[in-house]
Formats: structure tokens, sequence, C-alpha cells
């Protein structure tokens, strides 16, 4: 937890915070931290600072705080990716917070399984649970959106063509063969929607049916990755 976040609900006056359960662990245990000294703080949505502690014990904290530092720019890109499996999916939505992704499309492919949409992890509140994760880690505190969208066909040619709307569109596709083709090597400035397919990719039809409503497929090199380690090394790519 390189950041405390703060929520409305934890302020007890104007400047004034009260914390207890797992941040007030980890501020006791890993950051072993004393009356008087200063942890870094941020308000969820809202701007970051140091947080003092005024009192410490077993059952909560007070920090006086004073937020007035703007949080990290975000990637200029919008992450259209295959649902992955659930045990992937937990480490790829904290991955995308830290990485600074703001919105997340998870959609549908013929590789993906149906039990995948009935995963508990597709719950609100545990989707929010690992997005939280990922801002503390990065030091960030704006929450990514997260849509979720069953079916591709719709969603592709209905939706995605307004989503590219001032965006380039690059399609992660290995083995990509097209002319329209070519490996990226020079980083990416402009607003950008990136699409990543379940392990093993997309099948030609999704691949067709994307490159029509405006994503390039791309050829990234001729290592095929599972979806965790692509999604790093992709944007690490695209934007250095």
């Amino acid at each position: 937890m390189n950041l405390v976040l703060l929520f409305d609900s934890d302020f007890v006056e104007t400047g004034l915070v009260r914390l207890d359960g797992r941040r007030l662990a980890h501020i006791r245990e890993v950051h072993c931290s004393q009356e008087g000294e200063s942890v870094k703080v941020g308000l969820l949505n809202g701007q970051m600072g140091v947080g003092v502690i005024e009192s410490l014990s077993g059952e909560q904290i007070t920090l006086r705080v004073d937020l007035d530092i703007p949080p990290p720019s975000p990637l200029p890109l919008t992450l259209l990716m295959a649902l992955p499996r659930p045990k992937m999916l937990k480490r790829c939505l904290s991955m995308v917070a830290e990485l600074g992704v703001k919105e997340l499309y998870l959609v549908n492919s013929v590789r993906v399984e149906k039990s995948f949409w009935q995963s508990p992890w597709l719950n609100d509140e545990q989707i929010r649970e690992r997005l939280l994760l990922g801002l503390e880690q990065a030091k960030d505190t704006v929450l990514p959106n997260v849509h979720l969208r069953k079916r591709f066909k719709p969603f592709v040619e209905d939706e995605l063509p307004g989503l590219l709307k001032g965006k380039q569109g690059v399609l992660a596709h290995p083995g990509t063969e097209t002319l329209e083709s070519r490996s990226i090597t020079t980083p990416i400035s402009e607003p950008t929607l990136l699409c990543v397919g379940p392990e093993g990719g997309f099948i030609p039809y999704e691949v067709d049916k994307l490159s029509e409503a405006g994503c390039r497929p791309v050829d990234f090199g001729r290592r095929i990755f599972r979806v965790e380690t692509a999604l790093p090394l992709l944007v690490g790519r695209l934007f250095h």
C-alpha cells in the first residue's frame, strides 16, 4: 500500500479522518508509523497529499490530512479485453488500475467460456476491491470505469465505432498478415483503443469485425503470452 486511500465517509470533520480495519493494520504493521509521523494519502477520485498521525491505538487511527497534489495523469488508452478466466481477471483488474487505464471494456468472445460470466469476481463490489488495490499500489486516486459487454456482435457493430471516434484502434493479434499491419516500434501519443483477445486470440470472424469497426491488426512479436503478461508488455510498447 504505497498510498492510503480515503473515502468521504472517513472524514469526521474538515481535514480530519479516522480509519480502522485493513488500513489501520497496514499503517501500524507495515509502515510501522507512530504518532506525529506522516503517511501518503489520497481521496478517492480526488487529490493526494499527506496525513499526519494525531492518535493511534489498536482500534483506530486519526489523521490530519492536507490534500493538495493532483493524481497522476491517466493513459490516453481505452482497453477492450476479452473476459479472462476468473483468477486471471482478479490480477488484470488490479493491473489496469496500476497502469493508469481509466476505461476498460470486458467483452465476450467465442473462446471465452460461458461460465466466466457467472464469476463472483464480476460483482461490482469485487471489481471495486481489485481496482482499489491497484490504485493503492500505483499512488493514484481515480477509479477506472469497467463496462461488461456479453454480446460481441452488437457491441462491435453498434457501440465500438462511437468509442473509436477521435482515437486510433489497435488490435493486438499475433501472426497478423494483412497489408495494414506493421510492428509498433515508436511510442504513441494520441488517444488509443487497444483490443486484447482471450488466450488463443480472437477467432478470424472476430478479427474481421473488429477491423471493420476501425481497429488495425498489429503483430507485436512472435511470442504468445498469457493475457496478464501481454497486457503490461503491450501498454509498455505502445506508450513507453
